[in-house]
């Protein structure tokens, strides 16, 4: 198993540089192509907002502005990747349906990249990191300080779904790490697990995990977190857990406090 496409989807901001530099750390570990997506506001969707006989007047002034805001945005996120010391890079600009096309590149590759601000819901990405994760349900890295190819990963485990399907999706960082930490809390819930089964999965892959069982019935996110700081992690791997969204996607408690931690940067699959 292996990766091949990392895409980071960019704003045309300050935070462009950050997922980049991230997106390529982790692309240059499997000499990965990186894929920088600009995706701007569509205009498509603001329309109907505007009522009929949006072209006249104020609403025509509002439709070039925002046009004009969107191929700013364009350029500063291309110098961006230009300015990017990686070698198998490419550029591209979303057009409308934005979404849409989100969801096609997004099908297309391994792992999307994203900062924290978007998990949080903060910020222009914050909708197409709801697209991604909840939507297309494609695996997603919220990169923070520290991190790191290569060094320490935890994987989140309760024998459900979710997990699971973060921890397949996962094989292939989890076999450049030099060490893997499963952890489980089975006094956190109801659900009966073994972590054996997950290390022998990972065995079969040529991974060597240690498992560690965490005591307390609390919060399972607290628990987590601290076990990963504990283990010196760089990486957390886990499940996403929430509803699809209607308007919005609605996250879990824990994954809601995955998302507000500062530290370790997340591997994510809903």
């Amino acid at each position: 198993m292996t990766w091949a496409r990392i895409m980071a989807p960019l704003s045309g901001g300050e935070g462009d540089r950050v997922v980049l530099e991230a997106g390529a750390l982790i692309a240059g570990a499997f000499d990965a192509e990186l894929a920088g997506v600009y995706t701007p506001a569509d205009v498509a969707d603001v329309m109907p907002w505007m009522g009929e006989g949006f072209m006249g007047g104020v609403q025509a002034t509002a439709l070039e502005s925002l046009k004009e805001a969107a191929a700013v945005g364009e350029k500063k996120a291309r110098d961006a990747v230009a300015a990017l010391s990686y070698g198998a890079k490419s550029f591209m600009a979303l057009e409308t349906p934005v979404w849409a096309n989100l969801s096609a590149e997004s099908r297309l590759s391994d792992v999307v990249v994203f900062s924290d601000e978007p998990g949080r819901g903060r910020g222009p990405l914050s909708e197409a990191f709801q697209e991604v994760l909840a939507d297309e349900q494609r695996p997603v890295l919220i990169a923070r300080p520290g991190l790191k190819v290569g060094g320490t990963v935890a994987v989140a485990w309760d024998g459900g779904k979710e997990a699971s399907r973060a921890a397949r999706q996962a094989t292939p960082l989890l076999q450049k790490a030099s060490k893997v930490v499963i952890l489980t809390a089975p006094r956190a819930t109801t659900r009966s697990l073994d972590p054996a089964r997950l290390q022998a999965y990972f065995a079969a892959r040529g991974v060597t995990a240690e498992c560690e069982v965490l005591p307390d019935s609390g919060e399972a996110a607290p628990m987590l977190l601290y076990a990963a700081q504990k283990a010196g992690a760089e990486i957390l791997v886990a499940g996403a857990f929430g509803h699809p969204r209607l308007q919005e996607f609605i996250f879990g408690g824990t994954t809601r406090s995955l998302l507000a931690a500062d530290s370790p940067s997340l591997f994510l699959s809903h």
